[in-house]
């Protein structure tokens, strides 16, 4: 009988992004609506980044692949240029709208 193998789920997140436009724009909308955890924006973002290729990313945005992924990465504290820059770059926008 054949195993199936199983996948994290960064890595099941990161292929749902890339086969679908649609939910990631939902999946960005959902982590900025969580004002309490900050680093969900991130994680989402970092994911984002991974479906579309981190070096691709990293060039659109004008910002080195190193200090994207540092950026991105738990303890990272990207300013708000470079979360822009990064929205931008996967062909996204943060937004603003009245709570």
């Amino acid at each position: 009988m054949k195993r199936r193998t199983s996948i994290s789920h960064d890595d099941a997140m990161v292929r749902r992004l890339r086969k679908d436009p649609k939910f990631a724009v939902e999946y960005l909308k959902a982590a900025l609506e969580d004002e309490n955890e900050p680093h969900v924006l991130l994680l989402a973002l970092r994911h984002l980044a991974q479906a579309q290729g981190i070096a691709k990313v990293a060039k659109a945005a004008g910002i080195e692949r190193e200090s994207l992924y540092r950026a991105l990465s738990v303890r990272g504290n990207p300013r708000l240029s470079t979360l822009v820059a990064v929205a931008r770059a996967i062909g996204l926008k943060l937004t603003v709208e009245t709570a």
